[in-house]
């Protein structure tokens, strides 16, 4: 699943090509994704002018001058795709077997969502009342706002029995943090991702707070990480899997001695070097 990097960059991308453009059409390919797409999302976004799009942790909001909008979650395999304006070919011929939702604009440009797996979703939302959408409403703070820092992490971590690696993961605790980024951070703060969460205060979260912000950044500095499913909005791949220290890299000896090693928390697979993490 994409995490924060992937969905910000996929953001960005949206941002540069349709900010300031009007709808034109919302074709739906089928009536739902993950969920049923709300009846009536064609109607609140035609004729409309995106106005601003952000980010709230692996969630894409998009809002027009009007105030409607949309919320997109790009699941598993979701990809969204740029058709920049000035194909004036008939379109409707090279759709593919899973592009789900067409969005059409007055300059010519398309935006398609594709997801073979259809574990996205697509919502309607409203500038003035999106915080109160359930996917919102205990969401933790964004990890590269200022809203995030050893304090406010030591605080989330309190009473929580189970490992830190899956205190991560939950996004009560920061937002649009997932495996790949739980495991890097933990090695940058030198922390055990098994060491058990309400440990974690003080020195230790300060250094695991400022090892994600760190991590998270780099990773949108390189494009994100592409695996498997991930890719730009042109298409093209993220690199930051070429900095990957521990994760997927089970075997890699650190440092000539200490040797990265693969462990299944939560029925995820956890990678970390216990010579360097305590």
């Amino acid at each position: 699943m994409p995490e924060l990097p992937e969905v910000e960059i996929v953001k960005r991308g949206l941002e540069g090509a349709i900010a300031g453009k009007r709808v034109t059409r919302v074709t739906l390919r089928r009536p739902d994704l993950r969920f049923p797409i709300p009846m009536g999302i064609a109607e609140a976004l035609e004729g409309q002018v995106i106005a601003s799009l952000q980010r709230r942790g692996k969630y894409i909001l998009c809002f027009t001058a009007g105030g409607a909008g949309f919320l997109l979650h790009l699941g598993m395999s979701g990809v969204v795709k740029i058709q920049p304006p000035g194909d004036s070919s008939d379109r409707e011929a090279v759709f593919e077997k899973h592009d789900h939702v067409v969005f059409d604009f007055d300059d010519g440009t398309r935006v398609v969502y594709f997801d073979p797996r259809r574990f996205g979703f697509l919502d309607i939302i409203h500038v003035d009342s999106w915080h109160g959408h359930k996917a919102f409403t205990a969401m933790g703070p964004e990890p590269l706002s200022n809203d995030f820092n050893g304090p406010v992490l030591a605080a989330a971590l309190k009473g929580r029995r189970g490992p830190i690696k899956s205190a991560l993961l939950d996004q009560r605790v920061v937002a649009g943090v997932g495996k790949i980024y739980a495991c890097e951070a933990l090695f940058r703060a030198g922390i055990s991702p098994k060491r058990i969460a309400e440990s974690v205060q003080a020195g230790r979260a300060a250094r695991l707070a400022a090892a994600v912000r760190d991590v998270l950044t780099d990773a949108i500095d390189s494009g994100g990480s592409s695996l498997k499913d991930y890719y730009h909005t042109d298409g093209s791949l993220g690199y930051f899997q070429h900095n990957f220290k521990v994760y997927d890299r089970e075997g890699t000896v650190i440092n000539g001695e200490h040797v990265v090693k693969r462990i299944v928390q939560g029925g995820r697979s956890t990678f970390y070097c216990p010579g360097l993490q305590r």
